[in-house]
């Protein structure tokens, strides 16, 4: 079983810009992917490096044909590597490993960027224990007793041992993989592609910057506590100063530990819109390095895109992967909803089912089980430009995003949207509050895990034609004003060919 085959047109060259990304592209379609696609794509003067970070080497296929600015494409898989060998005696001295383990200890704890900066010199010299030493031997027994017995020695250790090896062997994988040549280095978020990046500016002294969608610490967090996998050890029960770490606590604490090293090694921090810089300034980020560049997309290719034809069945879609954290229950239940006050209504998801098959098989149920067989489908992963000329409301139900790109294109495209009130959603659909003019709604905006609201909007805009259509209008207008593709693609350029750090907080090119 292997991932997508790396690559090297021009080995030992170096490129302009190395871009560093966590399970997305290039075998996940749309999103953070599609956004890397187009960014390579706007910038042919440029040359790029493409550094994905997997986890296991399970089958992935390429979603997308790389571009001819693409010159270099690895693939770094976080899972140590594993043998049946037996495990074999490491010879070090005590203090050595007291020494290691206090850095690791005091970089997972709080992101000291010094105890990062020591790992990275540690294990980058010649000298260096291998992955395969700091996983599978002695010298690996050692340092995982040893932080134990610092961080969380009142939990089973098996439970520890297990979130060790994942958490800090992804750690020790990603300072120790090779480091192409680049002029700059730019990693699409924290977590273990920050850290890559942070390393980079450690090794390098080259500029490193980040661009986050969505706060990959925020995402994680959810993630985390809505986890089965991971058992909580400590029964704090109603008491305030209980400061011992739980599992959760751990894993999100160590994240938060890498946001922290990632931030502070990057020139500048650019995000979307501007709600995500207060996350980011929790974490370290200083308010000098931030700033804020939109998505941007091909409004007039979506413009041109004829509304539904008189006699069409109102539809309503949701544009995404069938995953938990895009609550397509939500959805379901609000068509459920829906369609008692709407004759003929359709209701369409419109994106892969394969991510997360047992959730999809949940949804399929329950589609079943409200007798919605008539109502709702899944279509799978389609051509979304093909289905915008039948679709009178796009739907997004999520937990969490950052910018979403199906807001954006259905906007672009005339179409007004339903969405819960998750990252620049609300911004989007009604406007920034410094908006001059005023365009007024675009959309309609509800509460997470409301399907009732998201029902009540969508019957609204559906059973009034002159709502929908100035809704419709005026949403368009706003992402033509903030949102073009030239906008964005002349920010990243002028943020590439900067000779040092841009900075002010204010969205570019000014």
């Amino acid at each position: 079983m292997s991932g997508v085959p790396s690559f090297d047109r021009a080995p030992g060259a170096e490129t302009d810009i190395c871009l560093i990304v966590e399970g997305c592209y290039p075998h996940v379609a749309g999103g953070v992917s599609g956004w890397l696609d187009w960014l390579m794509r706007v910038l042919p003067e440029l040359t790029f490096t493409v550094i994905s970070i997997v986890s296991g080497q399970e089958t992935r296929t390429s979603k997308y044909g790389m571009p001819g600015n693409l010159v270099r494409f690895l693939e770094i898989d976080l899972q140590p590597p594993s043998s049946r060998s037996r495990f074999r005696p490491f010879r070090t001295k005590r203090e050595d490993v007291d020494q290691f383990v206090d850095t690791l200890v005091a970089f997972t704890r709080d992101g000291q960027p010094d105890a990062f900066a020591r790992l990275v010199a540690r294990l980058g010299n010649s000298k260096a224990p291998t992955l395969y030493d700091l996983t599978q031997t002695e010298l690996s027994w050692h340092l995982v007793c040893g932080m134990y017995e610092r961080l969380m020695p009142h939990a089973p250790f098996l439970d520890f041992f297990w979130a060790w090896r994942s958490l800090i062997g992804g750690l020790f994988a990603t300072i120790m993989c090779p480091l192409p040549r680049a002029r700059i280095y730019h990693t699409i978020s924290t977590g273990y592609a920050g850290l890559l990046a942070a390393r980079a500016a450690v090794e390098t002294g080259r500029r490193t910057l980040i661009t986050e969608h969505g706060i990959y610490t925020n995402e994680r967090r959810i993630d985390i506590l809505m986890a089965d996998w991971i058992f909580d050890a400590v029964d704090k029960g109603l008491s305030l100063h209980d400061r011992r770490m739980d599992m959760r606590d751990l894993w999100i604490t160590v994240f938060e530990s890498y946001a922290r090293a990632c931030y502070a090694a990057c020139d500048t921090i650019t995000t979307l819109y501007r709600d995500n810089q207060a996350l980011q300034v929790r974490l370290g980020a200083e308010p000098d390095r931030l700033a804020v560049i939109p998505n941007g997309i091909d409004v007039e290719r979506f413009a041109a895109i004829p509304r539904p034809a008189s006699g069409k069945p109102p539809t309503m879609a949701l544009i995404g992967r069938v995953v938990p954290i895009k609550d397509i229950k939500t959805f379901i239940a609000a068509a459920a909803t829906a369609r008692r006050a709407v004759a003929g209504l359709r209701a369409v998801v419109l994106g892969p089912l394969e991510e997360d098959p047992q959730y999809a098989a949940e949804c399929q149920k329950m589609v079943e089980e409200l007798d919605l067989r008539d109502t709702v489908s899944f279509e799978g992963r389609v051509d979304v430009m093909q289905w915008l000329s039948s679709i009178h409301v796009v739907v997004l139900t999520s937990l969490s995003e950052a910018q979403p790109l199906t807001v954006l294109e259905a906007g672009a495209a005339g179409i007004p949207c339903v969405t819960t009130n998750v990252g620049s959603c609300q911004e989007i659909l009604l406007g920034p509050p410094d908006e001059e003019p005023a365009l007024g709604a675009g959309g309609i905006v509800t509460d997470v895990v409301e399907p009732e609201q998201i029902a009540e909007g969508v019957v609204a805009l559906l059973r009034d034609d002159r709502l929908r259509q100035d809704m419709g209008r005026r949403l368009q207008q706003r992402v033509r004003r903030f949102y073009s593709s030239d906008m964005a693609r002349d920010a990243y350029r002028q943020l590439y060919s900067a000779p040092e750090r841009m900075t002010g907080g204010e969205k570019w090119p000014a």
